[in-house]
């Protein structure tokens, strides 16, 4: 751009405010860049510089600028929120249903119907939370693992009250599995003895069902008689009245309790014992309770190899002299110090500890096989007692097992005896033998006029069944 000037007589080109340049030359006048220079920098203040041909202009300002960035940082942050507020309802809502999904899979309705049928029997049993039971158990720590077994894995855990407890986390079940899990709810909601494990409640919003039951401190009857490693070893009399609380107990279950109760998986790992060695019953996963007019309970056969009677395997009938046959099984492991079940080395004193024991009792060599870590803690007649009531619960027939009441009752008697170091000794000795006549061999057909002399070498001579 240019324009032309006058001087008295003559003209002449020059370039216009803003441009710069020779109007005679033919690139001609040039735009300036006013936005380069500081002073209109300076003149815009917040405004922003720009250029325009022959001039500049302001645009804008930097506040503008920055209460646009602001404006889009809260929107931002606000669909940022509500996304993540919208995140944690559909995942509340989510847990929500899952939690009412696994009470439904864990037998929640059927727990219902139970309550429903016992009359309420079960309102006292508490429902714990999963965020409880994570927290009393460190999120269910390995650290924390007291027990494991075919039913679950147990986990000691502190409830907030401070209470300690033990929580039995079931393995991952079928929906028909339930059952048995909600069967263990119902009948030890109904058991209140001093020798059976006290349920606390149970939770059935988790992925795979839980039980809560008071904490038994000192692991079970089958570590202090079979794990070498164990520095405590059981006395005669300890082994004695642990047989007696557990005898109580299963007699309990069986006559005494609401409903008779048949636990259907009687084995030294299923006996703990507490801070003063006291027999508690438990895992009662497979147990059943029956009406009152029923002698016996039909089913698939369930239990622990070398604890189950030869009848319930021919016939699945399970009745409580099955019950009896376990706690035979219990009470020569007491007597020997047996495993059930022999090694394979073994092999050629027989599969299982109950036939062994009783081949022994019929060669008249029991006393070989008693348990060198007592044998100096009891009298021969002790021993022998135990030995011959355990040969009765062991029996073939069931009919000719006694019942846990009499199996109760005698142990008592034993026990009296062992302890009672006043009396004398001749009265001792009638008082053993008439202990004796109480106890016939299951498969002795005159057990009424037999007496001390029963242990004879006669022994063979008795009347038997055949054994397996």
């Amino acid at each position: 751009m240019y324009t032309s000037e006058s001087s008295n007589i003559s003209w002449r080109y020059v370039c216009s405010d803003g441009y710069r340049g020779n109007p005679y030359l033919p690139i001609g006048c040039q735009d300036i860049d006013e936005c380069e220079e500081e002073r209109h920098k300076i003149s815009c203040g917040d405004a922003t510089c720009v250029n325009v041909p022959g001039f500049y202009r302001c645009e804008g300002s930097k506040t503008w600028i920055i209460a646009l960035g602001v404006g889009v940082g809260c929107g931002v942050l606000s669909l940022v929120m509500g996304g993540w507020w919208l995140y944690k309802l559909l995942k509340k809502r989510r847990k929500v249903k899952l939690k009412k999904k696994f009470f439904k899979r864990n037998g929640g309705l059927l727990l219902q119907q139970q309550m429903y049928s016992h009359e309420g029997s079960l309102e006292k049993t508490k429902i714990f939370t999963s965020k409880e039971l994570d927290k009393a158990t460190n999120n269910f720590n390995n650290n924390r693992v007291v027990g494991q077994g075919g039913q679950g894995t147990v986990y000691k855990g502190m409830l907030a009250d401070g209470r300690i407890v033990a929580v039995k986390k079931s393995i991952a079940m079928v929906v028909e599995e339930a059952e048995h899990f909600i069967n263990e709810v119902v009948i030890l909601s109904q058991v209140n003895h001093r020798n059976v494990v006290k349920l606390l409640g149970c939770c059935l919003e988790t992925e795979v069902p839980l039980l809560v039951y008071e904490f038994i401190s000192n692991g079970t009857l089958f570590q202090y008689l079979h794990d070498k490693s164990e520095e405590f070893p059981l006395s005669w009399e300890t082994r004695l009245r642990i047989a007696k609380e557990t005898a109580e107990a299963l007699w309990y279950l069986h006559s005494s309790a609401s409903i008779p109760i048949y636990h259907r998986d009687i084995k030294s790992s299923n006996i703990l014992l507490d801070e003063k060695f006291k027999a508690k019953v438990s895992d009662f996963g497979t147990s059943r309770s029956i009406s009152i007019d029923q002698t016996h309970l039909t089913t698939h056969v369930q239990g622990t190899f070398g604890y189950l009677e030869p009848e319930y395997f021919q016939s699945s009938q399970f009745t409580e002299k099955s019950d009896v046959y376990s706690f035979g099984v219990v009470l020569v492991e007491l007597l020997t110090g047996e495993r059930p079940i022999f090694s394979l080395e073994r092999e050629k004193e027989g599969r299982s500890l109950a036939t062994h024991f009783i081949s022994s009792m019929e060669e008249n060599r029991v006393m070989e096989i008693v348990d060198a870590r007592v044998v100096g803690q009891a009298k021969e007649d002790e021993l022998m007692m135990v030995a011959k009531l355990a040969y009765r619960c062991l029996s073939l027939s069931g009919k000719k097992r006694p019942t846990m009441k009499e199996v109760a009752i005698q142990l008592d008697q034993i026990l009296a005896l062992l302890k009672d170091s006043n009396v004398d000794h001749h009265h001792n000795q009638e008082e053993i033998v008439d202990l004796k006549l109480d106890l016939p061999f299951p498969w002795d057909s005159t057990s009424s006029s037999m007496n001390s002399s029963f242990f004879s070498r006669n022994i063979c001579s008795i009347e038997k069944e055949p054994l397996v």
